[in-house]
């Protein structure tokens, strides 16, 4: 499982762009520039949108003024499903990058994955945020449970940076 000081795996995730889906390199999301990380077990799901996703919506502006040049939601959705939950979040208004990780590629590379076979959810992604600083992971906040949302929101990763 990756832990602060690591290097990030590269991998290719998904995002949503004017003429549809766009593969996005995390390595030239992360390539000298300090960028928070968040995952989310499944967008539209209960705690990732009404507290996960707006934590970060909430402290954007500390976040930037603490020198993060992006915030990016990832999760082990389809690229149509993270767009429409950014629209819908006001995510996307608010600057956030919603990223789609569909096969579960970069989640599986960074040991987060998990199933919840009673809520129909397999090789979905652990709830966590980090810091990560020209590739490096610089700091790591992983729930214990992922229906919970405390160290990891927006709030308790300013606390640890």
């Amino acid at each position: 499982m990756i832990s602060t000081g690591d290097t990030l795996p590269d991998a290719t995730l998904i995002q949503m762009g004017a003429n549809g889906p766009e593969e996005v390199r995390i390595s030239s999301k992360t390539k000298g520039r300090k960028v928070v990380v968040f995952a989310v077990p499944g967008a539209f799901t209960g705690t990732c949108t009404t507290a996960h996703v707006p934590s970060f919506m909430r402290t954007k502006d500390q976040f930037n003024a603490k020198g993060v040049d992006e915030i990016i939601c990832v999760a082990v959705n389809d690229p149509f499903v993270m767009g429409a939950w950014g629209e819908s979040t006001g995510a996307t208004a608010a600057g956030l990058t919603m990223l789609s990780d569909a096969a579960s590629e970069f989640t599986k590379a960074l040991g987060m994955d998990f199933d919840a076979p009673p809520a129909g959810l397999f090789a979905r992604s652990k709830r966590y945020a980090m810091v990560v600083e020209n590739g490096k992971v610089t700091a790591l906040n992983l729930e214990e449970n992922p229906g919970t949302c405390e160290i990891s929101a927006g709030e308790g990763l300013l606390d640890a940076i």
